[in-house]
């Protein structure tokens, strides 16, 4: 398979893997011939980037960080207890199920599913997902930071926290105007206060949730903390900030970035990466952001890359030893000519041989190493 802008998709190609709803059930299943006009309904609904299947491709195989039915589970359980925190405030005098036990049970999948995978580097999980920003955001966030907590030493329960704190570090957002949510420009000064509120409006929706860790509710009230003290909503800084707050503050930043939103496209992570890096030692821990940098596929497998040599293909596998250098197939020449027989390159092997291009589009440059 190999990973495609979506505006290069083209009728008569097939998916390598499936599209999913906002329930986590299969909208599209795998060998679906694509029409103009499937190309175009994925294309309105935010999706900006699908797997197709490709000849020349077909072995390549993306490790899945959790299962099938983990992700069916999680964006069906987030969007039925967000949507319940949304009508809350609508129905006085009404009793509400807690939502400790669900995302605890949550977190237990999640954890077992990774626990098999520790060494794995964190992939983008939300390219083929048709959904609400922010119950895939809150997912992405969970499961990139449980990945992060693991490798840094956590034990099950400190992970257990740390996964809820950043599956509900948002759930203030269940309480902001769905037209400031979803609005395209920019945020008036009024707006943008308003959004800010999500972070104070979490902690109190989660402070006295009965067999919660208070401690989760502060993951909501600091992610948007910075070292510097230039975050919201206190201004805190340095220790005064929980290290879970800003495990998941750098983790929600990276997401932010490289998924769609909707006044912007998303970045690739190569470019996401370096603008993160910008903000080293003064916005994020720099040895959380170190062991991030080191945990994360800078290049998915299947995205084409041009080389500079001038010959393209797609990377097929990962070194996690240097997440920019990976594994790239080469399919065509200096020349643009096809290959008769592709042949690969490890760049980690490979060191005067560089990236310049992802996609063979020259505005995403290659980023200098860091």
């Amino acid at each position: 398979m190999r990973l495609v802008p979506i505006t290069k998709c083209e009728p008569g190609m097939k998916l390598a893997k499936k599209i999913f709803s906002q329930e986590g059930m299969v909208l599209l299943g795998e060998n679906m011939e694509l029409t103009q006009k499937l190309i175009t309904r994925l294309s309105e609904c935010g999706i900006q980037y699908i797997y197709i299947s490709d000849a020349r491709t077909d072995d390549i195989v993306l490790p899945s960080l959790i299962s099938e039915d983990t992700l069916r589970v999680a964006l069906k359980d987030i969007r039925s207890n967000f949507r319940e925190m949304m009508d809350r405030p609508k129905k006085k005098g009404v009793t509400y199920p807690f939502i400790a036990q669900p995302f605890k049970q949550m977190m237990n999948m999640i954890i077992d599913d990774l626990s098999g995978h520790q060494d794995a580097m964190i992939m983008l999980l939300d390219m083929g997902s048709v959904d609400h920003y922010l119950y895939q955001h809150s997912l992405n966030v969970c499961v990139y930071t449980t990945l992060l907590g693991m490798s840094h030493g956590y034990s099950r329960e400190e992970l257990t926290t740390l996964g809820m704190g950043a599956l509900l570090h948002d759930i203030g957002k269940t309480q902001v105007s769905i037209n400031v949510l979803k609005k395209p420009g920019t945020l008036t000064q009024d707006e943008f206060q308003a959004m800010k509120q999500h972070a104070r409006i979490g902690f109190e929706l989660l402070k006295d949730e009965p067999n919660m860790p208070l401690l989760v509710a502060h993951c909501a009230f600091q992610h948007h903390e910075r070292l510097d003290g230039s975050g919201y909503p206190r201004g805190i800084k340095g220790d005064e900030i929980h290290d879970y707050a800003k495990w998941i503050g750098l983790v929600d930043s990276y997401d932010a970035m490289t998924t769609n939103r909707i006044y912007r496209a998303p970045m690739l992570p190569h470019h996401a990466i370096e603008r993160l890096y910008a903000g080293s030692g003064t916005l994020y821990e720099q040895k959380m952001l170190q062991l991030f940098r080191d945990k994360v596929a800078i290049y998915p497998i299947g995205i084409t890359v041009k080389l500079q040599t001038g010959e393209s293909g797609v990377v097929v596998d990962l070194n996690s030893t240097y997440p920019h250098r990976p594994i790239v197939r080469i399919l065509s020449n200096e020349a643009g000519e096809q290959l008769a027989i592709p042949y690969e390159i490890d760049l980690s092997k490979q060191l005067t041989v560089m990236i310049t291009h992802v996609n063979d589009d020259p505005k995403d440059k290659l980023v200098p190493s860091i």
